[in-house]
C-alpha cells in the first residue's frame, strides 16, 4: 500500500474529461421521410395507428425534436441527443425512454431493468392511462432537456 501511495505523490493523477453520458445520433431531421414509411406501413393495423398517435406526441414536445429511424424504429431527440422512441411488435408495441431509469413514474407503467432505458408497453386490447404516458414522455423531454444544457 505504501508504494501506491508514494507513486500517486510522485506522479499525481492527471484529470481526464469525462465522456458525456449522453447517447447522440447522427443523421437527425426536422422530419424523416424513413420514419413517415414506417409508420405507414404499420397503419393497417391497430399497433400501427398506436405508434403513429404516440410518436406524434413526441414530435409536438418541441421545435427543437428531431427524428432518425435508428435500430429499425422511430426515435425522437432534441437535436441529436434521443430521449423516446415506439416500436411495434406482433403482439404489443412499446413506447420507450432512452433515460426512463431516471424518470418519475407515479403510476408506476415504465418497464425493463436496464441503467437506462425503460419502456411502456401497449396492446390493442388494453386501455392505457393515456395522461400518465403524456406526462411520462413530457417528462422525458424536459429531462433531455436539462442533460444536454448541463453537458
Amino acid at each position: 500500500m505504501g508504494g501506491c501511495w508514494r507513486l500517486a505523490a510522485i506522479c499525481p493523477l492527471r484529470e481526464v474529461p469525462m465522456r458525456s453520458a449522453i447517447l447522440r445520433f447522427d443523421g437527425t431531421v426536422a422530419r424523416d421521410p424513413a420514419i413517415e414509411s414506417w409508420l405507414a406501413e404499420r397503419e393497417g393495423g391497430p399497433l400501427g395507428v398506436l405508434a403513429r398517435r404516440w410518436f406524434e406526441i413526441m414530435r409536438a414536445c418541441g421545435d427543437e425534436v428531431r427524428e432518425v429511424l435508428h435500430d429499425g424504429c422511430p426515435v425522437a431527440c432534441l437535436g441529436d441527443a434521443p430521449f423516446a422512441y415506439v416500436n411495434v411488435f406482433q403482439r404489443h408495441m412499446n413506447v420507450g425512454f432512452f433515460h426512463g431509469a431516471s424518470l418519475a413514474d407515479p403510476k408506476r407503467m415504465l418497464e425493463g431493468t436496464g441503467r437506462f432505458m425503460r419502456h411502456v408497453k401497449l396492446r390493442a386490447d388494453t386501455q392505457v392511462d393515456e395522461e400518465a404516458l403524456r406526462a411520462l414522455i413530457a417528462a422525458a423531454w424536459e429531462d433531455i432537456q436539462t442533460k444536454v444544457m448541463s453537458d
